[in-house]
């Protein structure tokens, strides 16, 4: 019963903390958004029109959206509302307005492409006109009724993809943030531990019926709790809010908790060593953002060069990312991502350890 109230005080404290919500809820998620939306999110790209959009209207992979004048069109393609913008005008050559990124230069030969083969038609429509004295309207349907034979395009992927095709940048940014936060915020959360033992209350926690043992595994407890929590909002508010599919729900939860298990006996450790809370937010931050960065949380450990895959699978961020990645990419289940599993309770075997180890110094010298 101790132990549960000591970590059930850890948690409090935690969600007391204001500027700690803004990093345990708001921040986790805004960066799934700003990400999912880097690299191509749900929904199709808008392009923006002043004048005919002619037959761009009929293609159903990007939404076409009328503009009054040209400045109004450009400052939209500059703040991102369009990612791209075409400009129609009678008597005036079409000027296409386009966004430096992926969205934007596939929406260029999407546009090039439709203007082209309208541009065809028109010109196919004059031949037959100049040619047999009909109109233009009568011309153009008899361009229009003439059985083009279609060309049978195939498409192979040499090797394996990277990603599935209906793999959304929210999908791709989700698990990454995950791991970032869930460990780094265990980390920072540590120097509530360093200030429960400056001011004391460990030592009288001790002057009580209360053997070292019950204080550590409560300490322990309540680190555990706040990255179970972390994880927990990035999952279920990605999933709400951005429409992130975690696999195998099974397979999910296991790696969650044996990461959550990671980050706790890592903040453990970390409250352990330092004697300052400034000490704890320094080393918290520097540790909890490179081993993300080696790990792959930055970059995805598949664009990682041989060299530097082996130093990502040296981190248990490296095993968790891997093992998201086999649940969200690659279809696997719990039995897929076991070997995960084992690495990171290993490594949180490793952690807790040397914390406990080290606080049961900390607070009986």
């Amino acid at each position: 019963m101790k132990i549960l109230s000591i970590g059930w005080i850890n948690v409090r404290r935690a969600l007391r903390d204001r500027t700690g919500l803004f990093f345990l809820v708001a921040l986790p998620l805004m960066l799934v958004f700003i990400i999912g939306a880097a690299f191509g999110g749900a929904g199709s790209p808008v392009l923006g029109v002043v004048g005919d959009a002619g037959a761009l209207r009929a293609e159903s992979a990007m939404q076409v959206r009328d503009f009054s004048d040209e400045a109004a069109l450009r400052t939209a393609v500059e703040h991102g509302e369009a990612s791209a913008g075409l400009v129609r005008v009678a008597g005036q050559a079409p000027r296409l307005l386009v966004r430096p990124d992926r969205t934007g230069q596939q929406l260029r030969m999407l546009v090039t492409t439709v203007l082209t083969s309208e541009a065809n038609r028109l010109a196919a429509g004059e031949f037959v006109a100049s040619h047999t004295g009909l109109d233009a309207a009568t011309a153009l349907s008899v361009v229009d009724s003439v059985p083009v034979e279609p060309v049978e395009v195939r498409t192979t992927t040499a090797g394996e993809a990277l990603f599935p095709e209906d793999f959304s940048g929210f999908d791709l940014g989700a698990a990454s943030q995950l791991i970032v936060f869930t460990f780094l915020n265990s980390l920072t959360a540590a120097a509530a531990l360093v200030e429960t033992r400056s001011f004391g209350v460990t030592r009288r926690m001790l002057a009580t019926p209360t053997p070292a043992r019950v204080i550590i595994a409560g300490e322990a407890l309540g680190r555990v709790a706040i990255a179970l929590l972390q994880g927990l909002i990035v999952v279920v508010g990605s999933a709400l809010l951005f429409g992130v599919r975690w696999g195998d729900p099974l397979g999910a939860a296991a790696l969650l908790c044996a990461f959550a298990l990671v980050s706790g006996g890592a903040g453990l450790l970390l409250g352990a060593v330092c004697r300052t809370q400034q000490q704890t937010a320094g080393a918290g931050i520097l540790l909890g953002l490179g081993l993300a960065a080696f790990g792959g949380c930055m970059v995805p450990i598949e664009f990682f060069s041989p060299a530097l895959r082996t130093v990502a699978f040296a981190t248990p961020h490296g095993w968790a990312n891997d093992g998201f990645a086999a649940l969200t990419r690659r279809g696997g289940d719990i039995l897929t991502v076991a070997p995960h599993l084992s690495v990171l309770l290993g490594f949180a075997a490793a952690l807790f350890a040397l914390g406990a180890w080290r606080l049961q110094r900390a607070v009986t010298a």
